[in-house]
C-alpha cells in the first residue's frame, strides 16, 4: 500500500469507525492535509485516489471498519477506543446531608414495577451511595381496591433485579394503629373532624369556600364520632374525617382534604380494617415515624406535598427536603397497570414480561441490564423540566455493558435453503468477537447446500458475498432459487458493492424465533449461539438478543442493535 492512499486510508476508516458512517470528501481530505504536510504537493494524486478510497470504505460494514482501522493503524485505533475516565454522576449535591439522608421507595403493589418507577427507586439509591444511610422501602398498600396480591412478590423481585441498597422493608397495612394515633391527636386538638355530608354536597361547599355543617363539631363529638367510625357503626360512603386547612386557599382540591374513610366493600388482603387512611396522612405519618430526611418524587405531588405540609405544621413535626422532578415521557410500551392488566387477561400480551410492556421484568427479558437502567436515569437526573425519555440513550448505555462479553453468531431470518454449485467443501473460520483473536473462532461447515435470508434473495441483487465464505451469485428459475459459486475475492464483491450476507449450513443450523416488540421473526442461527440460557449473544447485522428458551425451536429475544 503506498504512502497516499495509506493516509487516505486511515483517515477515512477514522471518520468512519469515529461517527459511524461514511466521511465526505472534503472531511478526509482535510484530515490527509492536516496530518500529512509533507503529501500536500500530491493533492492532484490524492483526489484521483479519493473517490475509490471511498467506496472501499463504504463496501465495509462498521465491525469491518473497527478490524480494518486496528489491523493497518493500530494507534489510531487505540486512540478512537480509550477509555475515558468515568464521570462522576451529575446528581446535584442534597442539602442538609452531612451527616447522611434516610430516604424511600415507595411504590404500590398494584403490578409490577416499570420504568416510572425505576427512576425514583435509582435516584434516591444513588444518594443514599453517595452519602450513605438508610433506604427504605415502603409497600403502600393501604388502598384494599388497588392492591394486586401478587405484587408483592412482584415488587420483591424487581427490587431485587435493580440491586437496590434497601436497609428495611416495611408495609403500610401493618401500621393503621400509628394512623389511628395521629388521626385521633389532629382531632383531639381541633386540626381534623368526622363529615357526613353528601360527598356532592360537601364538593359544592368546597368550591364556594363554605365550611360544611360538622366543621363545627367540638373535639370530643368529632372524637366519639371517630371511635364509632372504628367500631363499624357507619356504612361505605356515609363518613369521613377531614383535615381542617384554609377554605380561602385558591386551590379547592387544598380545601379541607380528606384523612380516613369507612371501606367494607373490598377486604384487604393483610389486614382486617373499616377505616381505611388516606394517602396524604399514611404518608406523613410515616415519613415522620421513619424519620425521612430527604424525599425525591415527581412534580405531580407538589400538590401532595403541600396537603402533607398541614399536618407536619399541626404535629409540630420537621418537614423533610422536598426535591421534585420532572415528569418523563415514555413512548413505545404499555405503562398503565390496568391496561397492562386487562391485555394479559385478554391475551394481547403473554404477561407481564412481554416486550411491548414498559415493566422492569420485560426489559430484562429482553437483555436490558439493571445497570443500564440506572445509568439513564441518573444521567436525565432530578431537574424540574419534563423530558422525554431516550430510548437510543438506554441502549447505548446497556451495549456499554454487553458488548465486550457478547460472542458473535449468524442468525438468518426466514431463511430459504439454496444448493450452491462449482464449490468443494469447506469449513469457514468466523471470529467470536470482532479484532480480539484470542476469544477464538467458530468454524463452521460449508457442503453445497446453505439457508440464506429471504428478504435479501427477494431483491434484484444477484451477486453476493457470503461472510467469512466466499463469493456467490443467484439466479432465479421461475420459484426455484440456485447459486453459484463466484470465487473468493472479497476486493471484486466490494468493488460490486455486493450484499453481505448471513448464511448457515443445512447441518449446522438451528431453528430460532426471534422475539421483537414488532413480531416475531423465525429463522435459523448457529447452534453454539444456544450454549446457555439467558446468555446475551450478538446475531451480526441483525443486533443484540439474549436466549429464553433452548428448545426446538430456540426463543430468543431482541434487546438492540
Amino acid at each position: 500500500m503506498d504512502e497516499v492512499h495509506s493516509a487516505l486510508l486511515i483517515a477515512a476508516l477514522s471518520n468512519a469507525v469515529k461517527h459511524k458512517s461514511v466521511p465526505s470528501a472534503g472531511a478526509v481530505m482535510g484530515a490527509v492535509m492536516g496530518n500529512h504536510p509533507e503529501l500536500r504537493s500530491k493533492a492532484a494524486e490524492i483526489k484521483g485516489l479519493l473517490g475509490s478510497v471511498l467506496n472501499e470504505v463504504s463496501s465495509l460494514s462498521v465491525e469491518e471498519r473497527e478490524i480494518k482501522l486496528q489491523s493497518i493503524a493500530p494507534d489510531e485505533y487505540s486512540c478512537l477506543f480509550e477509555k475515558k475516565e468515568k464521570k462522576k454522576t451529575g446528581l446535584p449535591d442534597l442539602p442538609s446531608s452531612d451527616g447522611g439522608v434516610v430516604m424511600r421507595f415507595a411504590p404500590n403493589p398494584s403490578g409490577p414495577l416499570h420504568l416510572g418507577h425505576a427512576r425514583a427507586a435509582f435516584l434516591n439509591d444513588e444518594y443514599i451511595r453517595r452519602y450513605g444511610g438508610s433506604y427504605i422501602l415502603r409497600i403502600e398498600d393501604t388502598d384494599p381496591k388497588r392492591v394486586d396480591p401478587e405484587a408483592y412478590d412482584m415488587v420483591r423481585e424487581d427490587i431485587e433485579w435493580m440491586g437496590l441498597k434497601i436497609s428495611t422493608t416495611i408495609f403500610q397495612s401493618d401500621r393503621f394503629s400509628n394512623y389511628y394515633e395521629v388521626g385521633k391527636e389532629l382531632i383531639s386538638k381541633g386540626h381534623a373532624y368526622v363529615c357526613r355530608c353528601d360527598n356532592e354536597v360537601f364538593k359544592n361547599l368546597k368550591l364556594h369556600k363554605t365550611a360544611c355543617p360538622c366543621r363545627s363539631q367540638s373535639s370530643e363529638e368529632a372524637m366519639e364520632l371517630f371511635e364509632m367510625m372504628l367500631d363499624g357503626a357507619f356504612k361505605e360512603g356515609e363518613v369521613g374525617v377531614r383535615l381542617k386547612t384554609d377554605l380561602n386557599h385558591p386551590d379547592p382540591a387544598m380545601r379541607d382534604y380528606p384523612l380516613f374513610r369507612v371501606l367494607t366493600s373490598t377486604p384487604h388482603q393483610r389486614v382486617d380494617a373499616i377505616v381505611y387512611p388516606l394517602m396524604n396522612l399514611s404518608v406523613s405519618v410515616d415519613d415522620h415515624l421513619l424519620g425521612m430526611t430527604h424525599v425525591i418524587r415527581g412534580k405531580d405531588h407538589i400538590a401532595n406535598t403541600k396537603r402533607q405540609e398541614f399536618i407536619f405544621n399541626y404535629m409540630g413535626w420537621e418537614k423533610p427536603v422536598y426535591r421534585h422532578y420532572g415528569r418523563m415521557g415514555i413512548e413505545g410500551v404499555v405503562l398503565s397497570t390496568s391496561q397492562m392488566r386487562a391485555g394479559i387477561q385478554c391475551g394481547d400480551y403473554s404477561g407481564w414480561d412481554d416486550v411491548r410492556l414498559g415493566t422492569l421484568r420485560a426489559m430484562a427479558r429482553r437483555g436490558i441490564q439493571p445497570q443500564a437502567v440506572r445509568n439513564a436515569v441518573v444521567d436525565i437526573g432530578i431537574g424540574e423540566t419534563d423530558i422525554q425519555f431516550s430510548w437510543e440513550n438506554l441502549y447505548a448505555k446497556n451495549k456499554e455493558i454487553i458488548d465486550s462479553s457478547a460472542d458473535r453468531f449468524f442468525f438468518v431470518p426466514d431463511p430459504v435453503k439454496i444448493t450452491i454449485s462449482g464449490s468443494d467443501p469447506v469449513i469457514a473460520r468466523a471470529m467470536k468477537y470482532p479484532g480480539d483473536q484470542s476469544r477464538g473462532y467458530r468454524e463452521i461447515p460449508y457442503e453445497g447446500s446453505v439457508y440464506l435470508p429471504g428478504d435479501e434473495l427477494s431483491t434484484k441483487a444477484e451477486f453476493f458475498r457470503l461472510k467469512d465464505l466466499f463469493n456467490i451469485r443467484i439466479f432465479h428459475d421461475g420459484n426455484a432459487i440456485h447459486g453459484e459459486y463466484a470465487g473468493d475475492d472479497l476486493m471484486e464483491a466490494r468493488s460490486k458493492k455486493a450484499p453481505i450476507i448471513q448464511w448457515l449450513p443445512e447441518n449446522h443450523a438451528h431453528a430460532c424465533i426471534l422475539k421483537c416488540a414488532e413480531g416475531d421473526i423465525s429463522g435459523v442461527c448457529e447452534p453454539e449461539a444456544l450454549s446457555q440460557k439467558d446468555q446475551i449473544v450478538q446475531f451480526e447485522r441483525v443486533g443484540f438478543a439474549r436466549i429464553d428458551t433452548l428448545g426446538d425451536p430456540a426463543v430468543v429475544y431482541y434487546t438492540h442493535r
